[in-house]
């Protein structure tokens, strides 16, 4: 009943579908088993999600809410394929990469700080939710920027790939704000450049700003500001087609929210002080989130 439960809430067709899924279209854990590999796509500079710190020996490795998350998936696969012994590759992308690294078969899964929309599921497949996070703008304290009408002709930062961009190009052309737009390459420079004066803002998921201004050389000379444009529900990313692989990760992320794993994962990197310098962001739980946790469906509104 515990599996019939979560087909019906993943919108998936049922156990019939499912059990057929894992027979005929298990392209994704085929590879997997033919070469005792997983691969998790994760971004660098995503904090509190996926971000780099440097361990003991010297050696940068990915950590974060996301990555945690991940490495509970990866037991999964590791349980259902009987491959105790799995491997797991890293591979670094950006905004602009992580998509491609899916399509293109580099990594098995994307685990960072991605928002699941109806443009990006024409390329690839979304799991349930793990965060939603609204967008708004990292500023300097000085700045005077309070909300999105005093941008007029400021020089305004984005990251490339984000779909921040789409939406302040809206905002642009409906306040006809005149806004003077740059690019970052990842979300440390997107930042830098409002941290070293060469931005008045960055337009970015909440979240994230809030995890770059705890990191930041001096957190107090920044603020968070304006109202916010959306609502952007994150989730890990994975091929599409491949209705075996995404029934048995869906099925591990509903597991993981009706155990309150989800919950304490978010407890440590949301509420307790995080790598590398002990910053805690202090956010609590959204109400989108905790319905999700009770009610995991990988259904999003776009």
């Amino acid at each position: 009943m515990q599996v019939l439960k979560r087909v019906i809430r993943t919108g998936m067709p049922g156990v019939l579908a499912l059990c057929s899924a894992f027979t005929y279209g298990a392209d994704t854990l085929s590879h997997i088993k033919e070469t005792q590999t997983v691969t998790i796509a994760h971004r660098e500079a995503s904090v509190p999600f996926s971000y780099l710190v440097e361990d003991k020996g010297g050696v940068q490795r990915p950590v974060g809410y996301a990555v945690d998350i991940c490495l509970k998936l990866v037991d999964a696969i590791k349980k259902e394929l009987k491959l105790p012994q799995l491997k797991v590759n890293y591979l670094p992308v950006t905004g602009s990469t992580r998509i491609p690294a899916i399509v293109d078969g580099k990594a098995d899964l994307e685990c960072g700080s991605t928002t699941n929309n109806a443009e990006r599921r024409k390329q690839v497949a979304f799991t349930i939710p793990h965060f939603f996070a609204t967008a708004r703008m990292a500023v300097r304290i000085d700045s005077g920027i309070k909300n999105w009408t005093d941008l007029k002709e400021k020089k305004v930062v984005t990251t490339k790939g984000t779909t921040t961009v789409k939406l302040l190009t809206e905002r642009d052309k409906v306040r006809g704000l005149d806004l003077k737009l740059i690019e970052g390459n990842d979300h440390n420079a997107s930042f830098g450049m409002v941290e070293n004066f060469q931005a008045d803002a960055f337009p970015m998921d909440d979240v994230l700003l809030y995890g770059l201004r705890a990191n930041a050389r001096d957190p107090a000379k920044f603020a968070v500001v304006g109202d916010a444009l959306s609502t952007e529900p994150y989730a890990m990313m994975l091929r599409r087609d491949d209705p075996a692989f995404k029934a048995l990760i869906d099925r591990e992320m509903a597991h993981l929210m009706d155990e309150g794993e989800i919950t304490r994962l978010y407890d440590k990197w949301f509420r307790k002080p995080i790598p590398p310098k002990g910053a805690n962001l202090n956010m609590n739980m959204g109400f989108l989130l905790r319905d999700t946790i009770r009610f995991p469906s990988d259904k999003v509104a776009d």
